[in-house]
């Protein structure tokens, strides 16, 4: 990538976080908005990211890449070397922190595409995940399916609901379900 481009990508992309952290509706922002706050044109935009859904998708992608790194580095590994229940206790606490912290944006990426949240790259890497996680505590009996309703409970929508809860709440709420699932309660 031309230095110029690479430079043009990463201004669009912050305008576009500045944006999306800032909306109280995340179908509020638009390319315009995104072009006219990161001093590029709107053709620019389209000719980097296609439409809209590929800019949302690239910013909710670097993000996650982002969390997934800082997980890994907090020790929230695949929980081969630790206790997998925490593992997946630990793994949820960090999808959660992501949705409450990016939740225009993850609202925005999972209204895509007839308003499922199921078809972009971060739900198929944490759907793996937290099936792994789950068979190596409970055993591989319904694992994939015991991941999907975890995922459910994380869904930037419910959490967008829950937003006048304290996030401790959130969060002790999510590590019960986990617990539960895994046949240890808290």
């Amino acid at each position: 990538m031309r230095a110029d481009a690479a430079r043009n990508r990463e201004a669009v992309l912050q305008a576009a976080g500045l944006l999306f952290d800032s909306a109280d509706d995340p179908a509020a922002v638009s390319m315009d908005d995104v072009a006219a706050a990161a001093g590029v044109g709107k053709g620019t935009l389209f000719r980097r990211f296609g439409d809209r859904a590929g800019l949302i998708r690239a910013l909710y992608e670097l993000r996650a890449e982002r969390m997934a790194e800082e997980s890994e580095a907090e020790g929230g590994g695949d929980g081969a070397a630790d206790d997998p229940v925490d593992a997946l206790v630990r793994a949820m606490d960090a999808l959660l922190r992501f949705k409450i912290e990016n939740r225009a944006l993850s609202r925005a990426l999972e209204s895509l595409g007839g308003g499922s949240p199921y078809t972009n790259a971060a739900y198929g890497h944490w759907h793996g995940r937290v099936t792994a996680l789950i068979a190596e505590a409970r055993g591989p009996e319904a694992a994939d399916f015991l991941a999907h309703a975890l995922l459910a409970a994380v869904r930037s929508d419910l959490v967008d609901h829950l937003a006048d809860w304290p996030d401790a709440r959130l969060k002790a709420g999510v590590e019960e379900l986990v617990r539960s699932v895994c046949g240890r309660g808290a």
